[in-house]
């Protein structure tokens, strides 16, 4: 299985109706020979939903990364855990 890199959930495989292959369902073509799928062939991913209350975000502790915390305590961009400054 692989992670859908927009909602984070499982993409399951097909096998493309076209070309045969085993492919990943990530979008409405296969990316191996470019046949359009039905519509119940296609993962589509949630409409991200994010939080509008800037006060609330806690921001990444790598000064080089411009991520958020997200509620698991780990960057929503480059996957570091948030350390806190220890001043």
């Amino acid at each position: 299985m692989m992670l859908c890199e927009t909602c984070s959930k499982e993409v399951g495989s097909v096998a493309c109706p076209q070309c045969k292959e085993e492919i990943y369902r990530l979008g409405p073509y296969c990316y191996l020979c470019g046949t359009q799928f039905t519509v119940d062939e296609v993962h589509e991913p949630e409409p991200s939903v994010e939080d509008d209350d800037f006060s609330t975000r806690v921001l990444c502790s790598d000064g080089a990364c411009i991520g958020v915390i997200d509620e698991k305590g780990v960057c929503k961009v480059c996957g570091k855990p948030y350390v806190p400054d220890s001043d």
